[in-house]
């Protein structure tokens, strides 16, 4: 014989609440205090009281539902992310008892268009962009239509923007001062792709390293438009087929390091002992490369958790200008930027203290 359904009024019963202050606390209106939320949403988990979707959302007018739209046409498709990410934001979104919509797009105006039909359909309460780029269509159209959404990355226009990124400057700064500490004064830079807004950003945290460590900014030694392996491949034989070649690179993305591999090899240089290499974002493949790519590691997992909770926020009408944070990227010193590699790092201490 199954139990009977837990209602509405058993939890209010239980918690000594009115019926009408619980259903304001699961549908978090921001008029109920935080405290008092998180006690109510405690107590449905334990008695295992499930709203009835279909009536909620007729009561409340929300799906009680995150939106997220993934460019699969693009070179690389969010694929070093992609899992990680959607893990942390189901699993946050599992806790509020919402549910995660994903849909996915060929190019930016499909991306767009997708959008426009997920906000028509009433499918979804508010969106997740990934990718952000300094112009973009799909921050326009939210704007528009008053829906709520967060980024994940910044803008050029960030007017009514929520936001969480990882500090790609900050870490491209401290590459550039970690290999300076080791007495390389050709820093070489390759960047990713120029329209998004990520590239800006660690182009500027790598002139800020130059600058900072008192070293000549040479435009020859950068260049951009590596967003893969073949790529950073090409822009790597550009950099060392330089009568002057640089001795270190600082790379925006792990996969343009892992393609400066081949340029290396195809050079004679040995990767560490010849030319040292910094990536960003610490993709499974940097750890298996030889020597395993020293790279700044970003945690998708926490990042799409994060996101999740902040749109959350702007859905029960948080001020988006509230919902700005910048955390750092975390530094996996391994072997690709050091002249010999211990694969124990209790063996060799890293000096550099950067």
């Amino acid at each position: 014989m199954r139990n009977p359904r837990v209602t509405i009024n058993d939890l209010a019963r239980s918690l000594g609440l009115a019926k009408g202050t619980v259903s304001r606390a699961l549908n978090g209106y921001p008029d109920i205090a935080e405290a008092t939320r998180v006690r109510v949403t405690r107590a449905a988990e334990r008695m295992g009281y499930r709203p009835l979707a279909q009536a909620q959302a007729i009561r409340t007018g929300r799906a009680r539902a995150l939106g997220l739209v993934l460019n699969a046409g693009g070179d690389d498709a969010h694929k070093p992310f992609l899992t990680d990410f959607l893990d942390g934001i189901s699993r946050a979104a599992s806790e509020e008892s919402w549910t995660l919509t994903v849909a996915t797009a060929q190019d930016e105006a499909d991306e767009v268009a997708t959008l426009a039909r997920l906000i028509d359909e009433r499918k979804v309460d508010g969106f997740i962009l990934p990718r952000t780029r300094l112009r973009d269509a799909r921050i326009e159209l939210l704007r528009a239509r008053d829906v709520p959404f967060v980024l994940f990355g910044r803008t050029a226009e960030p007017a009514g923007c929520a936001w969480h990124d990882i500090s790609g400057e900050g870490a491209m700064r401290a590459a550039v001062l970690r290999l300076a500490h080791r007495g390389h004064t050709r820093i070489g830079f390759i960047n990713g792709a120029l329209d998004y807004t990520y590239a800006h950003l660690r182009r500027e945290g790598y002139l800020a390293g130059l600058t900072e460590a008192g070293l000549e900014i040479r435009p020859e030694l950068m260049t951009s438009g590596a967003i893969t392996m073949a790529q950073g491949e090409a822009e790597g034989e550009r950099l060392l087929a330089l009568a002057e070649r640089p001795t270190a690179v600082v790379c925006a993305l792990d996969l343009a390091a892992l393609g400066l591999y081949r340029a290396a090899a195809r050079h004679g240089l040995r990767i560490g002992a010849d030319l040292a290499v910094i990536g960003y974002d610490g993709i499974p493949e940097a750890a298996t490369a030889h020597p395993p790519l020293t790279t700044y590691a970003v945690d998708s997992r926490a990042a799409g958790a994060r996101l999740a909770k902040l749109l959350f926020a702007r859905i029960r009408g948080v001020d988006p200008e509230r919902l700005r944070e910048e955390v750092p990227a975390q530094l996996i010193a391994r072997g690709s930027d050091v002249a010999e590699y211990h694969p124990d790092p209790a063996a060799v201490p890293d000096r550099a203290g950067i």
